[in-house]
């Protein structure tokens, strides 16, 4: 899978291709210009019938302008470079290519002042599209004074803005503006995505991403500790591509143990279950409440019901403690806390399972509820045990606040999953896999249409339908969440992102198993 850097990570690699594998970094500077150039003339049509201008910085951000724009002009384009510092003040790679631009008889204005950018104003007004080269990912303080002057007043053109590497002002590692960020509708980058082009508020500052290679040796960025990876298509479609032996029977697929379901939260346990059946478990079994269980022989035709001992409120009891223990005797993985119920017995009875099962247990809603009232029961290291929490349960499960969690889903993430010993499937934008090793996944499927009652849960029964066939869980956990976002997509193309519901998001998942991922 594709790795995702931060901005040390980047540097380290460009680093170790200058000096241990000898490329120029001029080189580097070159590939990376000449692959914008490509993509900026093939995204636009009509490209020379357009009026394109740089705004280029004096670092190497800038120095790949000069290099867009020399081919740029070579292929006949109108092209205008804006330089925001005294020429005279360039350096090393960025200097060079300067230099070349210029020789090339090349237009390059030079606005190293506010004063001097107020007179160009005007003429910004009168280009087409505009090539953001100002500050690259090695941007760490926030922008003030001058350039946060012309950053503000570029957003303000209602151009099409490029972005090279990233939008100039967006911290690279954490998504977040510096004070104020360029807008992008393109972001072309070099060699590998940044985190902070992946995940919020930097996803509403990109646009569209390219990725371009610039030569860094294939090895070196193999060889490179980079523990972040971005999902992606063609990885899910080697494990979709697996057949099923003819001579196979239901068991060979795995018998999955869903626990849920309470009074007014039956859909829960059912999507749990069809979403389970939908991925190819060979065989589901829902232990319910007693009182529930004519209700969910109806609804539910596929799967078979296990009616156990309930408390006063129509939850489960902790009385069905051993019968759960027994049920688990032939089953692969298990499910715990779909419509669960917040009940104390029950919520005791789900700390009593995650200290005594032994299968890979996928805990979910109540059953993270019931966690973070007793967060001490972890980390529990001889076992496979999965959270699926949205930013609300996670913040419960760690005693913090949702703004908390949302300003460092990455960071705080890693944290509990390495010190927890868990697998963690943070759901939201995007949703992140995390695994006891601190291996962070981005998921980039999925649409706002997505946040509708029930997903979770059908998220929850993919992921145990998966498991229970004998999937390792990180490949399980990959799997569903591209599918489950990507079946979301398919509905929302489809219907509208308004009327999306959950089981919409099921009934798309047989599809997508056939091949039409």
């Amino acid at each position: 899978m594709m790795k995702v850097a931060t901005a040390e990570q980047m540097q380290e690699l460009d680093r170790k291709a200058i000096e241990t594998f000898r490329i120029p970094g001029v080189v580097l500077m070159e590939n990376a210009g000449r692959g914008a150039a490509e993509v900026i003339s093939n995204t636009f049509p009509n490209i020379h019938q357009k009026k394109i201008a740089i705004i280029a910085g004096k670092g190497n951000n800038g120095g790949d302008g000069f290099v867009i724009a020399r081919y740029l002009l070579n292929q006949g384009i109108s092209v205008r470079v804006y330089l925001l510092t005294d020429p005279k003040g360039l350096r090393g790679d960025a200097e060079t290519n300067f230099n070349i631009f210029h020789r090339m008889k090349g237009e390059v204005v030079s606005v190293p002042s506010s004063k001097d950018y107020t007179k160009v104003k005007r003429d910004l007004e009168k280009f087409d599209i505009l090539v953001d080269g100002i500050f690259g990912t090695g941007l760490d303080a926030e922008v003030r004074g001058y350039y946060r002057e012309v950053i503000d007043h570029l957003n303000t053109l209602q151009r099409p803005i490029v972005a090279i590497d990233i939008p100039s002002g967006l911290d690279a590692d954490t998504g977040k503006p510096l004070g104020t960020a360029i807008r992008a509708s393109l972001t072309i980058t070099f060699c590998l995505p940044k985190i902070g082009h992946l995940i919020p508020p930097g996803l509403d500052y990109v646009g569209e991403v390219k990725i371009i290679d610039i030569g860094i040796p294939k090895r070196l960025v193999e060889e490179e500790k980079i523990p972040t990876y971005l999902l992606e298509k063609e990885e899910i479609q080697r494990w979709l591509s697996i057949p099923r032996h003819p001579d196979t029977h239901k068991g060979d697929y795995g018998h999955l143990l869903v626990i849920a379901g309470s009074v007014g939260k039956t859909g829960a346990a059912a999507m749990a279950c069809q979403a389970a059946l939908r991925m190819g478990a060979g065989l589901v079994t829902l232990a319910i409440p007693k009182s529930l269980n004519a209700i969910m022989e109806m609804k539910l035709t596929e799967v078979m019901t296990e009616p156990l001992p309930e408390t006063p409120k129509q939850t489960l009891s902790l009385r069905a403690f051993s019968a759960i223990v027994r049920l688990c005797e032939n089953k692969r993985a298990v499910i715990m806390g779909p419509g669960l119920g917040t009940f104390k017995e029950t919520q005791s009875l789900v700390l009593k399972l995650i200290r005594t099962l032994h299968l890979p247990i996928i805990l979910d809603a109540d059953g993270l509820t019931a966690l973070a009232t007793q967060p001490k029961t972890l980390p529990i290291t001889n076992r496979s045990l999965i959270l699926t929490p949205h930013p609300g349960e996670m913040a419960r499960l760690i005693q913090s606040t949702v703004k908390e969690v949302l300003e460092d889903r990455i960071g705080l993430s890693k944290n509990f999953s390495q010190s927890q010993h868990v697998y963690l499937i943070l759901k939201g934008h995007p949703t992140l896999i995390i695994t006891p090793k601190g291996e962070v996944f981005i998921n980039p499927t999925g649409n706002p249409g997505m946040a509708s009652g029930g997903t979770g849960d059908v998220l929850t029964g993919m992921i145990g339908g998966l498991v229970c066939q004998g999937f390792d869980i990180l490949p399980s956990a990959q799997i569903a969440v591209y599918l489950h976002g990507m079946a979301g997509d398919e509905g929302a193309q489809e219907m509208g992102e308004k009327s999306l519901i959950a089981t919409d998001v099921i009934e798309k998942i047989p599809a997508l198993l056939k091949g039409r991922i």
